[in-house]
């Protein structure tokens, strides 16, 4: 039997190869760093997170939380290594950033049914291959898919959020709260009155931006748009998304504050924190101007600024299956957000269902039926879906799951059901072998 190729180690790469791997189908995973690397990437390790460090909700009632349920029950290299390498963030799931991409890289090295290729690839190979070149597929690969489909790629625009030392967070200024006491306080709340506020979204929405090509705020992906795009959508804007106070008292006052800039820690030693929901493509010393003009910020050490990138995906229901595979050629896949799945977590699933899959196909084996009860199933047939006219990358949630025959009015407990009649199918297709 030939090897798999899985081009690509990102999140859906790493876990497409474990997952055929792991059912001894022998791989070859090419992964062009550190060779060559694009503007987003700083490491040479796999599975690198190029935005935040949180995988994102951890409870049953959401459903991400869901989602990484059902991989986690399923052996995800991707969730086993996110629970190893875990850092504290309340109901999320959040890890240490550089630990985490060091154990998927170790594991897929260590994996004797794994042969790593360093090098970029340039063509679409022959089948059997899953292309997980992740949303900043190299150029020349990038038009090689386009040629192979023979239709243009649809794309929008991406960014991460800037990291600050610790030490540097003026405390003062700050407190560790969690928002409505939820679990253990997690958080950094660095608070802004009025006017203290009212002069950052000043400053804020008129700095200088870094020049992105082809970049407009028509173009921005709600999921990750720029803080400073938000900012100019209205002047409370920021107040009802991530600078919202609600469920935070700052204990200088006693009183909820007026807007409240949340950190969370992106190491174990907790010794970096990001700025939550501040993705951006401000120039760098904008950045540093700016965002330093929120009080507990005012002297902050930034190790990384934050970045703006083009983000390409296919128009997967013209031309993709429920397993990512190309609707011509079922010995060639696609996984990850080129497939117009957005998140880490719905990357990893993409890798799994187009590896189980494809292991079957190889093995002579029939395909795994996972049906829209499932969070996993879901998402590929939300993708594969031909009814779809103007399609979007989007987040995994509750409204592609199949609905519930009886009706439950209260929306966390209808949820919660959702799962639970998901994992139970999940554990009954494990007992029979996936």
């Amino acid at each position: 039997m030939a090897a798999v190729k899985v081009i690509g180690a990102g999140l859906a790469g790493a876990e497409a190869a474990w997952q055929l791997a792991q059912r001894g189908i022998l791989v070859e995973l090419y992964e062009m760093k550190p060779e060559k690397k694009t503007p987003a990437h700083h490491e040479n390790s796999f599975a690198e997170l190029v935005c935040s460090n949180s995988l994102r909700s951890d409870r049953l009632e959401n459903a991400v939380g869901l989602l990484k349920e059902e991989l986690r029950r399923l052996d995800s290299l991707i969730v086993s290594c996110a629970d190893a390498t875990r850092v504290e963030a309340g109901g999320c799931l959040a890890v240490d950033r550089q630990g985490f991409s060091d154990l998927v890289t170790q594991k897929i090295r260590n994996h004797p049914n794994i042969t790593v290729i360093p090098g970029e690839v340039t063509q679409v190979p022959e089948g059997p291959v899953i292309v997980a070149t992740g949303p900043l597929t190299s150029d020349a690969l990038s038009k090689a898919i386009g040629e192979y489909f023979g239709t243009e790629y649809l794309h929008f625009f991406d960014a991460a959020a800037p990291l600050v030392t610790a030490e540097s967070v003026d405390m003062n200024e700050a407190w560790w709260q969690s928002r409505y006491d939820k679990g253990t306080p997690d958080y950094v709340n660095c608070a802004m009155n009025k006017e203290q506020y009212e002069a950052f979204l000043q400053e804020l929405t008129s700095a200088e931006e870094a020049p992105v090509h082809g970049f407009e705020d028509k173009n921005v992906f709600e999921g990750c748009m720029p803080v400073e795009v938000m900012g100019r959508r209205g002047p409370d804007t920021l107040r009802f998304g991530p600078l919202k106070p609600v469920g935070l008292v700052d204990p200088k006052t006693g009183k909820e504050p007026y807007a409240v800039v949340q950190l969370r820690q992106d190491n174990a030693a907790k010794s970096v924190f990001n700025l939550v929901g501040f993705q951006t493509h401000l120039k760098f010393p904008e950045q540093k101007r700016v965002f330093s003009m929120i009080p507990a910020l005012r002297n902050a050490e930034f190790v990384r600024y934050g970045v703006m990138h083009q983000n390409t995906f296919l128009q997967s229901p013209k031309l993709l299956d429920r397993y990512y595979a190309d609707r011509r050629n079922p010995l060639v896949a696609f996984a990850g957000q080129m497939t117009g799945v957005e998140g880490y977590v719905e990357s990893a699933a993409s890798g799994y269902l187009a590896a189980v899959a494809m292991a079957a196909k190889v093995q002579g084996r029939s395909l795994p039926d996972f049906p829209k009860e499932t969070a996993i199933g879901a998402l590929g047939l939300y993708i594969s879906d031909e009814r779809i006219d103007s399609f979007q990358p989007m987040n995994v949630n509750f409204s592609i799951i199949a609905p519930l025959e009886q009706r439950i009015r209260k929306k966390s407990k209808k949820n919660l059901a959702l799962s639970n009649r998901s994992l139970a199918i999940i554990d009954k297709m494990k007992e029979q072998g996936i």
